[in-house]
Order: C-alpha cells, then structure tokens, then sequence
C-alpha cells in the first residue's frame, strides 16, 4: 500500500491510496515519485474545490448575519415576530428542506397559587426537564418552515407532546442541556425516537438533524432551532454547525433588543400610572373648586354642566378680591396678610385684570381648577413654596401693568407669561441644582442643565395635557405651540446660571432704548423683534424671581430669614446625608454672617437687574428704590457684625498675649 494526504495548510483534505502494486511486491522509489507527481496535480484540484467550498460557507454566513441583523433591527417590539422575521428572511441560505424554532416559557417561578394545590398534595410537582437555570422546559409555541414542494409556515401555539418536531425529545435535550446535537442518521437512532416514516401527508421523512439551543447574553436557552434534511441528501457538517451556531448566537443576543423595548414599554406603563396617580392627588378636587366657584350655592344647580359660562364667569368674578384692597398692582405688595387659599382666587383676579379670560375663552371652572391646582403643585417647604410662586406672579403682573412693559407684548404672549411665573418653581423640592447632581437624584440624571428648571417646565407642560386643567384649551395650535415655547423662555430662564449670559444683551437693548426720542418708536424696535422680547422676559423673569430683595424691609427681613433657613436644610443634608462641608451661605453654623452675604448678593447680583430696569422704564424705579434701602439695612447690620467680630478677635489677641507673659 502507497498512501499519501492531500494537505490545506495543517487540515488533511483528503488521503489518496494505491494498493497492490501490479506484477511487483512492493512500490518502488521510482513509484512514489510518480505517485508524488500525480498529486501533485490532483491536490490542486481537491484543494481548489475546497477553496470554493469555504468561500460559499463564509458567503453564507456573511448572507445570513447580514439579512437577520437588518430585520433583528427591524423589529423590536417581541421575541417571536424578531425570530420569525430573521429566519423567514434568511430561508435560501440555509440549505435544509425543513426548519422548526421552539419558543421557552421564561417564567422562572410560579405564582403562589398554582404552588398551592402541590403543596396541598393534591397535584404532584414538576419532575419533568429544566433548563441549565431551572426552568421547566415548557415550548410555549412553535414555528415551523417547510421549504421543500410548496413552501409554508406553520405556528403552533401551546404545541402538544406528539407534535412532529417535539415526539422525538430532541429539541427537549436540546434544551435540557444546552448541547449542539448533530444527527447524520436520524431514524437510526435509538436514544431518540424519530419517526422512521413519512411525518405528514406531504409524504417528507426525516434523515439526517442538527439542532442548537438559542442563548441571550444572561446565558440563558429562549429557544431551540432545529434543522432537518441538507438540500444535497449530505449530513450536516461542521461547517454547517459554524454557521448556524453563529446565526443563534445572533438570535440570542438580539433578544436583548426586545428585552430593553419590553422594559421601555413597561416604565412608560409606569410613568403613566404615576402621572395619573399624581394628577389624582394634585388635580383640585370638585369640593376645592367649588370652594371658590359657588356655583351650587349661587344658581341653584346640581352639576357645573348645567351652567352658562357667562354666569360662571360672573359669580367668579364676585368671590375675587379688589386689586386695590391687597395692592396687586403694588411693587411693595406683601403676602403675608393674605391666606394660601386666598392667593388662590388672587392669581385668578390677575388674569382678569389683563383681559384675557373673556378674550382667549378660558373656561370659568378650568381656570379655577388649574389655579388650585397650581397651589397644591407646590410642596410644603421653607421658602420655594406657592407664596413664593405667586409672589413671582404678581411680580410679573405688576411689572407688565404697573411697570407699562404689557405695550411691547401681545395679550397671549401676557397671558403666558404670567401663567408661567406662576408656575416657575412648581414642585420645588428645597435643594438647588448642585445638589441635585451631587446626590445622583434621578432628576439630575434626566436633565443635563437647568435640572430644576426643566422638570418645573415639564410639571407645568403636564398639566396642560389635562384639558380639565388646559386654560389654553380654546387657543388655535400656532397659538398654543408659541405657549409652550413662551413657557420654555421664562421657565428656564429663571435658572441665575444663564443670567450672566444674558444680561449684556439685555444691556444693549436698554442702551438702545435711552437713545430714542419717541416712545412709538421704542415700541416698534421691541416689538417686531421676537428675541427682543425674549430677551426682555427673560430678564424680567429674574427680576421677578429675585424681587423678595426689593421689598420693604419689615417684608425683606422676613422672607431674607426663610430664605437663608432653606439654605440652611439644605447644608445639613450636605453635611449629614453627602458627608461634605457645606459652602458658609449654606452652613448653619455661620448664620451670624447673613448680613454680609446679603450685601454680597445684592452688589453681585441683584443691583444690575434693577438698576437697568429703572433705566428701561422709570415705573419700575420703585423696585430699584427698594433695593437700596435694604442694602443699607443689611450692609449697617453687617457692620455691626465686624465691629463686634473686631472686637472679640482684639481680646482673644490680649488673652493670648497675657498667657504668654504669665508663662
């Protein structure tokens, strides 16, 4: 015997044998020689062919992760719609007459009351097959691709035992155990019990079966694709299993794409029952509202919709205040008289004072629901509570009437804007956006910049979603779109990070305005100019947040006093919750040294807002007027405070100095 292998590199390709050498005993040199020669020629060809063989097994592969992957990507919303489209897509390169997917329950653990009839003893527990993580192996479905005479699917929901596919155990091993199973004699088989004859009508017998367990990336079998009957009669080979190994990888790690979708779905579930649970208990109850608009009481009615609008808005307008009586159009105005719930129907007397409820239909009951509404957004805290929300309101109200700057806006863009003072700071949780970041709080975590700020424009965005609660309800959808974007500019504007940014620009527009001779002509370079106007509201919207400061001082000192007590909270949780050494404007321990930081702020700060809203227009002068005469209220206390510091420092510098002569 001569026998020689034909060589691929390290692989043996083939073994090639002469026997029995013809009139001789032995092959000779001379015969290996020629045997070389011979192959020499007849292993180019064997190796030729196993080239073109390997280049159509990675053509296939490239073929079959291309087209799944674009339809896995496809697809996102559920398992079975991504596996069947990836499959289905990718028929032609499989290279089988038959193909059967089994889908796994992924229930890991019951629920308890299907344990209590085992527990009981009245049923038996589960002694059948698990998967490698302990699930039972239960095929909630099953998809079968028949590719051979006319092609057809087939899904087979909750399959019996004795389905075609599952009768053999096959596909359960598979699961069982996680192992790659390729039968080249299917029928032959003894451990397995394949049918040995035609499995349907269609007369199709089962030959040869390479089966695969589909894995995710936590490592656990979702499925199992079984294979039946290579198109040439061949068994599969190795290449084959290469192949269709990566394409279930593949599968697998896609179902990480589904499992992320199902996860998105559910927390948008969530987030929706948690808005519709805080709308429940934020939303003004019948009784609340009713509190206000009386209209049981006066028009004798059982339900609001039975009323006229017009006599709604009527007996609205008889329990609201006298704009005069608390001083709403009054720089100097102070809450403190006035009750929460009395706020209320003050915020509701604003907008009639511009005009706008009667002009844009704002429905008497919404206006009334979305105003209390408004009041219970606000938490219970120190000082970013609902007077100070409406505290900005009126403010807003004040500087457009008061303070003449209504003439360079329209009547929607009024309404807006004192809409969203009154909204500015809804849900305001005590702590600034420092300490949102430095806390990891979610908030922080859904907004780059302005955290605070946005989730108060989001809070005010949501409650407008509820046409109960939409006082712009009747507006057309341009009108409506240019309020929420007006929402946007004063909401986000009030974050004092931006302020430095824009107060140049608000600089140059008063600059500008000092120069004209007529005041029609001031109102033209405005108006005309939307980011003019932005920019001014903007500004405004400062000034109206920080207004506290230009207060009388019996008001100042107060709110100056609940102020510092928030910031206060706040060191403390600094200190105890972050375990970090609070800055001295919110360390409790240097409280002695208010005074000298109010002065620091008002100089840093709030000098620049009123100065050049005094230059912008004279009717705001009030306010600058304010602001000087608390600056010399707390610069004389701060004075005080280093006189007194002076003096302590000097006899501790004597008590020293005594100590070390008597030593």
């Amino acid at each position: 015997m001569l026998a020689t292998p034909v060589m691929q590199g390290k692989e043996v390709l083939a073994v090639v044998m002469a026997l029995n050498k013809l009139n001789a005993t032995e092959f000779s040199k001379e015969d290996e020689e020629v045997f070389k020669k011979y192959l020499n020629f007849i292993s180019f060809v064997l190796r030729n062919h196993h080239t073109t063989y390997l280049y159509n097994i990675e053509s296939r592969r490239s073929q079959m992760l291309l087209w799944s992957a674009n339809k896995v990507f496809e697809e996102l919303t559920d398992i079975e719609r991504q596996f069947h489209k990836a499959l289905y897509t990718i028929r032609m390169y499989l290279n089988c007459e038959r193909y059967s997917v089994g889908l796994l329950d992924m229930t890991k653990e019951k629920e308890f009351y299907d344990e209590w009839p085992i527990r009981l003893g009245e049923a038996e527990p589960y002694k059948g097959p698990k998967t490698p993580d302990g699930r039972e192996v239960n095929f909630y479905k099953i998809i079968d691709y028949i590719l051979h005479g006319k092609e057809e699917i087939k899904v087979i929901p909750s399959p019996p035992a004795d389905h075609w596919c599952l009768v053999s155990g096959l596909p359960t091993y598979v699961a069982e155990n996680g192992f790659i199973c390729n039968m080249m004699n299917a029928p032959a088989d003894e451990y397995f019990t394949f049918q040995k004859g035609p499995v349907d009508e269609t007369g199709w017998v089962i030959k040869n079966v390479l089966s695969l367990p589909i894995v995710n990336k936590k490592e656990e079998i979702v499925g199992v694709a079984t294979f039946y009957n290579r198109k040439d009669g061949k068994p599969f080979d190795e290449y084959d299993e290469q192949i269709i190994e990566t394409l279930t990888q593949f599968l697998g790690w896609s179902v990480l794409n589904t499992d992320t979708y199902e996860k998105m779905n559910k927390l948008e579930n969530r987030k929706d029952i948690a808005q519709e649970m805080l709308m429940y208990q934020t939303k003004a109850t019948p009784s609340e509202v009713e509190s206000i608009l009386k209209y049981k009481e006066k028009l004798n009615v059982n339900s609001i919709e039975e009323c006229d609008q017009k006599d709604l808005i009527r007996i609205l307008k008889e329990e609201l205040p006298d704009p005069k009586d608390l001083e709403l159009y009054e720089f100097r105005f102070s809450d403190f008289p006035v009750t929460e719930h009395g706020l209320i129907t003050c915020g509701i007397r604003l907008f009639f004072e511009i005009n706008v409820v009667e002009k844009f239909k704002v429905p008497a009951e919404v206006l009334t629901r979305w105003m209390y509404t408004v009041r219970k957004g606000y938490r219970d805290i120190t000082y970013h509570n609902w007077r100070h929300g409406f505290n900005v309101g009126q403010t807003m109200f004040t500087l457009l009437m008061t303070g003449k700057i209504k003439k360079y806006y329209t009547d929607l863009e009024a309404f807006a804007m004192v809409a969203a003072a009154f909204c500015h700071d809804i849900d305001h949780r005590g702590t600034n956006n420092l300490y949102q970041m430095k806390s990891a709080a979610p908030l922080a975590k859904l907004h780059g910049s302005s955290i605070l700020e946005r989730h108060h424009l989001e809070y005010s965005k949501t409650l407008l979603q509820d046409e109960s609660l939409n006082i712009f309800q009747n507006l057309n959808k341009r009108q409506f779109e240019t309020v929420l974007h007006l929402f946007e500019v004063a909401i986000i504007a009030t974050d004092l990070a931006l302020y430095f940014k824009k107060r140049t620009m608000f600089q140059k527009i008063v600059d500008a305005i000092e120069k004209m001779e007529t005041e029609e002509e001031a109102i033209k370079y405005i108006s005309i100019d939307p980011t003019k106007k932005e920019v001014i509201m903007a500004m405004m919207m400062t000034g109206c947040d920080l207004s506290a400061i230009t207060k009388p001082w019996e008001v100042q000192s107060k709110v100056a006093l609940m102020v510092a007590n928030e910031f206060w909270e706040q060191g403390d949780l600094e200190r105890t919750v972050l375990q970090q050494q609070p800055i001295p404007m919110m360390d409790r321990n240097k409280g002695d040294e208010l005074p000298k930081l109010q002065v620091g702020f008002i100089d840093f700060v709030c000098t620049f807002v009123y100065k050049e809203f005094s230059r912008f227009h004279k009717e705001i002068t009030p306010m600058f007027d304010g602001l000087q005469n608390n600056r010399v209220e707390w610069k004389t206390r701060a004075d005080e405070y280093e006189e007194k510091m002076k003096v302590i420092e000097e006899q501790k510098k004597k008590e020293e100095e005594a100590a070390a002569k008597k030593g």
